[in-house]
């Protein structure tokens, strides 16, 4: 008589792979939204430039962005172990140069390397859990994940703040980035421990040139942004932004071309035939661009218009935070099973009233200014942010098939996080615009009006979007949440 085989057992030290996952993309949450309020200090210990803040902050989101799908590609050609481990002693050692980095220049160079190590983290992640996890069990550790990312988000500028205002040993802003790297030593210690091996597939060929395309398409669109309004404009901007949407278009023949020749591409190229799913690319970026640049521009009108200290700044974002919260528990709990796509376009509704809101309270500012002035209408612009977070990715997945998830959800997150960049440098120029002439209320005005053509332009593409999401089962995390937002 024949022996049914019986089930392997689960591995035995798997949570602590959670629990591994979960430092290493808080780790990053932190690193995105952390630097916000670094801005003063900056300025004052390095001489940091309007300029020099934008890319300090914009730059990690840019080689992020650009290096994510890539770093899920090596992955799953060299092992997702060996690629979390290489990637997780990266980001720690970069944050370890960043706290030591003696000029503004360095500075960068050091968190453009930083976002590069993150790209090679971050994608390994949800890749390991659902190796080590199965049936309900991984359902349960898909929902632990959204609110303790969430957390991450909302504690970034406020332990930012507190970091900096503390200053303990003098070390000021740079321990915005030492405190990675205990975090990461530890994490690694685990994680070299426990995190069983498993080999990648080495018949996995890796697109180079798609990536190199990649890097240089984004490079060009967020260098001009972030220089332009300094220089003036010069011709050099506008031909690198036109070479930029030259590189982009490049990249989805050259991906064409290369499944046509029998070769794997970077991205599976049915998504790129796919009209809702590449307008859906469109809205996210309109969307977190919109929303990152706002957070930023909140930080430095606290900051450099109202002179809070870094503390009292990242507390600041606080009724973002909590209207961000609200939000995303009403559309995800509520409104995007019962009304579906229509939760996409209330959201944006719902940050233009907010907006408008803000827009009066800031004209009504009298002498003494306190955080409470402006908070109603933060809140409003938090809770209508919140309902589109929590939706947006399943209406988007929702138009591709079922084995172009992993391909769709890496496009996606790595859009989100270069749309972030490029919200950096306009709304930083936006603001600083304004901001250098003394009039720092103006400037938030103009980055609301910003702001609220981007949402005009979100709107209108919702309506191309699937009417429903994906079910719960296909509606997983991103593998990197929105970066520098309050989720």
């Amino acid at each position: 008589m024949a022996t049914v085989p019986t089930a392997q057992p689960p591995y035995r030290w798997r949570w602590l792979i959670l629990v591994v996952m979960l430092v290493a993309e808080i780790m990053d949450l932190l690193d995105a939204s952390i630097v916000n309020v670094a801005g003063p200090a900056l300025e004052k210990s390095l001489g940091a430039t309007s300029v020099g803040l934008q890319w300090v902050i914009g730059g990690y989101a840019l080689t992020l962005g650009a290096g994510l799908v890539l770093g899920g590609r090596l992955g799953d050609r060299y092992g997702r172990r060996r690629m979390f481990l290489t990637g997780l002693a990266s980001f720690t050692a970069a944050s370890l140069l960043c706290a030591t980095a003696p000029d503004i220049g360095t500075l960068i160079a050091f968190r453009l390397v930083q976002g590069l190590a993150g790209a090679m983290l971050l994608p390994q992640g949800l890749g390991l859990l659902r190796e080590n996890f199965t049936g309900a069990e991984l359902t349960k550790v898909f929902g632990i994940f959204g609110p303790v990312l969430g957390l991450g988000g909302i504690v970034g500028p406020v332990l930012g703040g507190g970091l900096i205002q503390s200053d303990f040993f003098g070390l000021g802003w740079r321990l915005v980035f030492l405190v990675n790297v205990p975090i990461g030593l530890m994490a690694l210690a685990v994680a070299a421990k426990f995190v069983p091996r498993k080999p990648g597939d080495r018949a996995v060929v890796v697109d180079s040139v798609g990536a190199a395309l990649v890097a240089l398409s984004c490079a060009l669109l967020v260098l001009p942004l972030n220089q332009g309004q300094d220089a003036g404009w010069p011709l050099w901007t506008w031909l690198c932004m036109a070479a930029s949407a030259a590189g982009f278009a490049l990249f989805a023949v050259q991906q064409r071309r290369t499944t046509a020749q029998g070769r794997e591409p970077l991205v599976t190229t049915g998504l790129l035939r796919k009209p809702a799913f590449t307008v859906g690319l469109g809205g996210i970026a309109l969307f977190f661009g919109g929303l990152i640049g706002v957070q930023l521009v909140l930080t430095l009108f606290l900051q450099i218009g109202q002179h809070f200290t870094a503390g009292d700044a990242g507390l600041g974002n606080l009724p973002l935070a909590v209207g961000t919260a609200i939000g995303g528990a009403v559309s995800g709990a509520v409104l995007a099973d019962r009304i579906g796509r229509a939760v996409l376009q209330i959201g944006p509704l719902v940050q233009l009233g907010g907006a408008a809101l803000l827009w009066y309270e800031l004209d009504s500012l009298g002498g003494a200014f306190s955080i409470w002035d402006i908070a109603p209408g933060v809140v409003v612009c938090g809770v209508g942010a919140g309902l589109v977070i929590a939706a947006l990715f399943s209406f988007i997945l929702a138009a591709v098939d079922d084995d172009e998830i992993g391909s769709a959800s890496g496009v996606l997150s790595a859009v989100q996080s270069i749309g972030g960049s490029v919200g950096v440098a306009v709304f930083g120029s936006v603001f600083f615009s304004r901001a250098k002439e003394g009039d720092f209320t103006a400037g938030f005005h103009h980055a609301l009006l910003v702001q609220g053509c981007l949402l005009v332009a979100f709107l209108a593409i919702t309506f191309m979007l699937p009417k429903k999401g994906r079910p719960d089962e296909f509606a997983e995390p991103a593998d990197n949440p929105p970066q520098g937002a309050v989720v």
